[in-house]
């Protein structure tokens, strides 16, 4: 009996990782197909604010998705706990929770983006690649591996490593609450990943490859068992990454250098963005 009662929320558990992974997937084809051939590297014009909010969307929805699995489904599992409600109601609340999620990265992307652009424009001759540049996207780099080891970085991963206790202090029922609790939860991630967001848009943010790194080394903080060992981890990446784009930017693999042949051919596809 006890194991035809678990069976209806095994089943609901299975949909609902079953759902993230495939709009994970989903939105890494959708971004591909987005941003094909529009990789310049460091410096790339992002295109326009329409073409950028979409795909930073989708971006996140492909980059974050299977690392807020845990999340979710300790939602859903307290939610089925707290609630007699049909399977439909637990999904929508789910939906909500991603959906609040998403709202905050969607927030910070757009912050992101005005900040972006806006250094940009100035079109500062030191900052370009020949001279300066390539010395401001390596800072950026190290400053994201140096935010690594901080109080802060410490306590926003660890919220983000501990579902269980988030959702127990945040919770609120229905569908309002979830979207609440998934604002809440994308604000603490943000404070957990920004830096690692802003190391994507010093490497290209129209890069594939990069965002698969990034989204590989949040998937490790995240998920690695030792938190202490996987924050070093991804520090020790991104000191490296910091070196290889200052002294060597040639050598570091999967890296569009400005100015290249590669970079010259993404022109169009950035013309085509706006």
């Amino acid at each position: 009996m006890a194991t035809a009662v678990h069976r209806p929320a095994a089943r609901l558990q299975l949909g609902i990782l079953a759902s993230l992974l495939g709009l994970a997937a989903l939105a890494w084809l959708l971004t591909d197909a987005r941003m094909l051939g529009m990789d310049a590297g460091p410096g790339t014009d992002p295109g326009g604010l329409g073409f950028y909010a979409l795909s930073w969307v989708v971006m996140m929805s492909a980059m974050m998705f299977p690392s807020i699995a845990p999340m979710v489904l300790t939602f859903g599992f307290l939610q089925r706990r707290r609630s007699d409600r049909a399977t439909v109601d637990h999904a929508v609340s789910s939906g909500a929770f991603v959906a609040g999620y998403l709202l905050t990265w969607t927030a910070f992307g757009l912050l992101a983006y005005g900040l972006y652009v806006g250094v940009r424009s100035l079109a500062i001759p030191d900052l370009s690649w020949n001279r300066g540049g390539r010395y401001l996207a390596g800072g950026v780099i190290l400053a994201a591996a140096i935010y690594q080891v901080t109080p802060m970085k410490d306590a926003c991963l660890g919220r983000c490593r501990a579902p269980l206790d988030f959702a127990l202090a945040h919770w609120r029922d229905g569908p309002s609450g979830a979207l609440r609790m998934g604002i809440v939860h994308g604000a603490w991630c943000v404070g957990c990943c920004w830096a690692l967001m802003a190391a994507l848009f010093a490497l290209g943010v129209m890069s594939l490859t990069w965002m698969v790194v990034v989204a590989g080394l949040i998937a490790v903080e995240k998920l690695l068992p030792s938190r202490d060992l996987a924050n070093r981890l991804v520090a020790l990446t991104l000191v490296a990454l910091a070196l290889g784009v200052s002294l060597a930017p040639r050598d570091v693999p999967g890296l569009t250098v400005p100015g290249s042949p590669t970079a010259a051919k993404s022109m169009p596809g950035m013309s085509e963005s706006r």
